[in-house]
């Protein structure tokens, strides 16, 4: 099938999962014209929420680099999200709104490092991130989402690289950056996205328990207040660059995630 202007228009695709890797997929594919609907789950766990789209569950809209995230209700308003050039953000845990939209691309961008009930039926093409899925049996394409040389590839067969558990190097800084929860119970944050924060400052407290950072730099994220965290959930992150630009926009991992959707979307219907 080409992939003509008026095809470009028309093309729907549902994104699973709203968070920080998901967001820099519906940057760059609302950017590249297409129409792009994100299903949600009612208490999202994020914690970039500084660039997650997300966050519009809570607050009812999200801006991303230009780019509004607007929580909505059904169908209807969808619809009008898009005339508007918005990216419509919609409280849907079991995504049966696939069902009525019949897109022609949908994204697991949910990044569970587990295949949660996406099938290659879904559409007719079907993309997971990262590691859970296999090419071919649960979806379409993979898109690796490792850093290193193959972050941002369309694995054709085969599955991601295994997640490694560990974080990202950021100057030097892996484990150290992360802020995890000490207990389980409910979240409440004492700074904001951006902040900058020192070695050993309270940043929030879980279930009563303060969480201190143990390196210093700026709020990367942080969990959205009130929700309930698990032990050793990951509640926060703290880049020791102290670049503020560097909350509020799309990461290098996440343009480059999105890049391998868009060349996955492409090798489909652009031939």
């Amino acid at each position: 099938m080409t992939l003509t202007e008026k095809r470009l228009k028309d093309l729907i695709i549902l994104i699973k999962g709203g968070g920080e890797m998901a967001s820099g997929v519906v940057q760059r594919l609302v950017r590249s014209g297409f129409r792009v609907c994100i299903t949600e789950i009612p208490e999202p766990l994020a914690v970039r929420r500084g660039v997650s789209f997300c966050e519009a569950v809570f607050e009812g809209r999200k801006e991303i680099e230009g780019l509004v995230g607007k929580r909505v209700s059904g169908q209807e308003e969808i619809l009008l999200s898009w005339e508007n050039g918005e990216a419509p953000v919609l409280i849907d845990p079991e995504c049966t709104i696939r069902k009525v939209l019949s897109p022609d691309v949908l994204v697991d961008a949910i990044l569970a490092k587990r295949n949660t009930g996406t099938a290659l039926s879904d559409a007719p093409l079907v993309i997971g991130l990262g590691p859970g899925f296999r090419a071919g049996r649960d979806v379409h394409f993979v898109i690796e989402t490792n850093r290193g040389h193959h972050l941002g590839r369309v694995i054709e067969e085969g599955e991601a690289q295994p997640d490694t558990g560990i974080p990202g190097d950021i100057s030097g800084y892996t484990w150290e950056r992360v802020l995890r929860a000490p207990v389980g119970g409910r979240f409440r944050g004492m700074k904001k996205i951006g902040d900058r924060v020192t070695k050993g400052e309270v940043v929030a407290e879980v279930g009563g328990v303060p969480l201190e950072t143990t390196i210093s730099g700026v709020l990367r994220g942080i969990l959205h207040d009130g929700l309930t965290a698990e032990l050793n959930m990951k509640v926060g992150d703290v880049d020791p660059r102290a670049a503020r630009e560097s909350c509020l926009t799309v990461s290098d991992k996440a343009r480059a995630i999105a890049g391998g959707v868009l060349e996955a979307i492409l090798m489909k219907y652009n031939h």
